[in-house]
């Protein structure tokens, strides 16, 4: 007898549907330039791959680790956030490492969340912000994503939505718009939270990828941050170690402690030499995640270009992964997104996110992540412009 679940209540996952495109199109021998996925292209750096050769040889590193990660790794996170932000963090009460962010994420709500409590969470957004406080069996309250409009939809629903939600998730820079804050929005925020009582979950992944000089301030950093909030973090864009899964939550003390509870009963934490070798990439590894920083900046630069002279023009992001674009104007009133998608790859051969993926906010959009080089980059607004004359 077939049983219900919570499963059953979400969506259909949409780039389930791109995924399958693309592999057809690749199977039948096209050659697919893939801006669909947010997976980089660019290698791990070379210091930290040696320390995890040099961790995994020795068997000591090969038992079970702990849940909330070893000191020696927390301690780097701590060291890092001081060196970078000027926030101070006590290593054994204020960070844990998780699994990624995703799972990080994913836990926290299901730690935080009572069935049938509203929660608050920016859109268009990474999918996973959304759907875990559906998997906990809460209730997801839309805001706007777009910081202009964020504050004041705020306010209003901290007055009018009854009960009152305890929670709000945001992340900036954001995936996939790309809008980007200053310390002052952030001083907002933590003056609202401090004023309702609530608790802010900020996910901060793409602050090492900023351009044009803007640097992505740290939620913490807010006088009065860690009496009302978390950051998620995580070495996946930055450092290029997206399949290493390698996660951070760090601030208010007492409520990291219900994730840290939860997660001991989940998992012994990652394997160790990947934690080894993690703490040397927080510690030693500044100029490579410049480095990978400039690529993308290069590569930004040259779609935002090469698509303008396609006859697309974009606003090019100060961060993220990611470059957020409204259908051209030519097919706008005769494609939605998703049919945008499909045309983009039956026509020109190039794969890029439907904003309708991220939510219904993102209709009108699709999102390219720039995991391709300057030569493909070129490639693909060759192909569009003909698409789109055609």
């Amino acid at each position: 007898m077939e049983r219900a679940s919570i499963v059953d209540t979400l969506p259909v996952y949409i780039f389930d549907e791109t995924n399958r495109l693309k592999l057809e199109a690749r199977q039948a021998g096209r050659d697919v330039i893939d801006f669909g996925m947010g997976n980089p292209d660019i290698p791990t750096p070379t210091p930290i791959v040696e320390k995890l050769r040099q961790a995994v040889l020795d068997p000591r590193n090969h038992r079970y680790s702990v849940s909330r990660g070893i000191p020696g790794l927390r301690r780097e996170l701590a060291h890092w956030y001081k060196r970078k932000y000027d926030v101070d963090l006590d290593p054994d009460q204020e960070t844990l490492v998780t699994l990624g962010a995703k799972e990080g994420f994913n836990h926290l709500i299901l730690a935080l969340t009572e069935p049938g409590e509203k929660v608050m969470v920016t859109t268009p957004c990474y999918p996973i912000h959304r759907f875990s406080i559906q998997l906990a069996r809460g209730v997801p309250v839309l805001l706007p994503a777009d910081p202009a409009c964020l504050l004041p939809a705020l306010r209003e629903t901290l007055k009018k939505v009854k009960p009152r939600p305890r929670t709000l998730v945001i992340s900036y820079p954001n995936n996939p718009t790309t809008a980007c804050v200053d310390f002052d929005f952030f001083k907002q925020v933590v003056d609202i939270a401090s004023e309702y009582g609530l608790l802010i979950i900020h996910d901060i992944a793409y602050a090492d990828l900023v351009y044009d000089s803007y640097r992505a301030p740290s939620f913490l950093q807010v006088p009065g941050a860690k009496e009302c909030a978390l950051e998620f973090y995580s070495l996946t864009k930055g450092y290029s170690m997206a399949g290493w899964r390698v996660g951070f939550c760090s601030g208010h003390a007492p409520v990291l402690n219900k994730l840290r509870r939860l997660k001991s009963y989940y998992d012994y934490g990652m394997f160790q030499p990947i934690q080894i070798a993690a703490a040397v990439a927080l510690r030693d590894c500044d100029a490579e995640v410049a480095r990978i920083r400039s690529t993308y900046e290069t590569r930004r630069n040259c779609l935002i270009r090469s698509f303008k002279r396609a006859g697309w023009p974009i606003e090019p992001p100060r961060g993220t992964l990611f470059v957020w674009a409204p259908i051209p104007e030519s097919v706008r009133d005769k494609m939605n997104s998703m049919d945008f998608t499909r045309f983009l790859l039956a026509r020109a051969d190039v794969a890029v996110a439907p904003g309708i993926g991220f939510g219904d906010a993102g209709e009108g959009f699709v999102r390219l992540a720039l995991v391709e080089n300057e030569h493909r980059i070129r490639q693909a607004a060759r192909s569009i412009k003909k698409a789109l004359e055609e």
